[in-house]
């Protein structure tokens, strides 16, 4: 599936970014990047993808790195928006943790192609540009971390480590976009719900009497 052909309640793919002819050489990146990975992908494969000569590319991009970068900080961010409207939200952590993990969850699926280029690309990004990413990165786990702690702290989880469980239930959910087949046995709902059942269980919910 290309990233033109991602379903999810979003608009047209990559929306915020302008001109139109930048959105679709980013959109040509995010489908030549997750088919044939970053440093296998040449600046006319993408050119050529988006139905412009190579020159153009420069015109938007100065290099490809600069691409990359440029979906990756999109990407991340979405999915850190997707967390933290969760963690914010009314209710148990229970409730919110499991809100956070289908939202999570979901949106790796719905977005697999992009999601696959934003969570295993990172170590093509030059040092500069990683280490933003990895700040964004920092700031989802901390979200995950701090939803965990108050199901501590309440008495609605019993986990003896929560950074590391933060980090399991991370590396769950963004590992679906490896594996997820629009064409499969399971909608993106679908798996956000079993996922957010598996994960309570990791952290051991149970009911609270408030």
């Amino acid at each position: 599936m290309s990233t033109a052909e991602e379903t999810s309640g979003e608009d047209a793919p990559w929306g915020e970014v302008t001109p139109e002819a930048a959105r679709r050489l980013l959109v040509a990146a995010v489908d030549a990047f997750a088919e044939r990975g970053y440093h296998a992908t040449t600046t006319r494969d993408i050119a050529g993808r988006a139905g412009m000569s190579p020159a153009a590319l420069y015109i938007h991009y100065k290099t490809k790195e600069e691409l990359l970068h440029r979906i990756s900080t999109i990407g991340h961010e979405r999915a850190l928006h997707v967390l933290e409207a969760e963690a914010d939200r009314d209710g148990t952590a229970a409730d919110r943790l499991a809100g956070a993990v289908r939202s999570f969850v979901r949106w790796h699926a719905e977005r697999h192609t992009t999601a696959r280029v934003v969570q295993y690309e990172l170590d093509a990004l030059g040092e500069e540009h990683r280490t933003e990413i990895v700040a964004l990165r920092r700031r989802s786990d901390a979200v995950v971390r701090r939803i965990i702690g108050e199901g501590v702290r309440d008495g609605e989880f019993d986990v003896p480590d929560v950074p590391g469980t933060a980090l399991a239930v991370l590396s769950l959910c963004i590992d679906v976009a490896r594996w997820f087949n629009a064409r499969g046995a399971r909608t993106p709902d679908e798996v956000g719900e079993l996922y957010a059942g598996l994960v309570l269980r990791m952290v051991g919910a149970r009911q609270v009497r408030k």
